[in-house]
């Protein structure tokens, strides 16, 4: 459609010197309708802005400081449960090397015996390396279960935190069985 025709078209303006007045006039402007309009708006845009964009604001905010509180306590565990597995490492290399210093302690000590005592001090020497080995088994199925039990700990903890509710004592023994079932595996 050209201009021309729309402004062609157009009712007659009658002047009054003002120009707003004549564009008013000239497209049927009723001043107090169009005020009360204005307030209107005005009133019901602090309404919605009251009553329905600040709850559902206030919402949202809650819900991100939420998530990002459970991405931290997530990360806090993640950390923590790394620190475990060295620590259990670190124990397992220091019983290794306590059981290989008892067997070498043993070996040396056969050596110095005479003759006659050989027989007897191989029969310690591997009553020794058994016991160390025993003790070494013992100290690894020990830390093999405190990590297995802190693992099982920081899941349902992390369970919690992330869902955001308290985790009943089915809950938390099904988390236990299937952690325990992905550690066998």
């Amino acid at each position: 459609m050209n201009l021309d025709f729309v402004l062609a078209a157009a009712a007659p303006v009658v002047e009054t010197g003002n120009p707003i007045t004549d564009i008013a006039t000239q497209f049927g402007v009723t001043w107090q309708l169009l005020i009360s309009q204005i307030v209107l708006f005005v009133i019901v845009a602090l309404a919605l802005k009251k009553f329905a964009y600040g709850p559902i604001l206030k919402v949202l905010e809650e819900r991100r400081q939420r998530i990002a509180e459970s991405l931290a306590n997530a990360e806090r565990i993640k950390q923590e449960l790394a620190s475990a597995q060295t620590k259990v490492q670190e124990l397992i290399g220091q019983a290794s090397a306590q059981a290989n210093k008892l067997i070498e302690e043993a070996r040396a000590a056969a050596a110095r015996v005479q003759e006659v005592e050989t027989q007897k001090a191989i029969e310690a020497a591997n009553q020794i390396v058994v016991k160390a080995r025993q003790a070494s088994e013992a100290e690894l199925a020990r830390a093999k279960a405190e990590l297995r039990k802190e693992l099982v700990r920081l899941v349902a903890d992390t369970t919690a935190k992330v869902t955001g509710k308290v985790l009943t004592l089915d809950d938390q023994k099904r988390l236990a069985d299937e952690t325990t079932k992905q550690l066998a595996a």
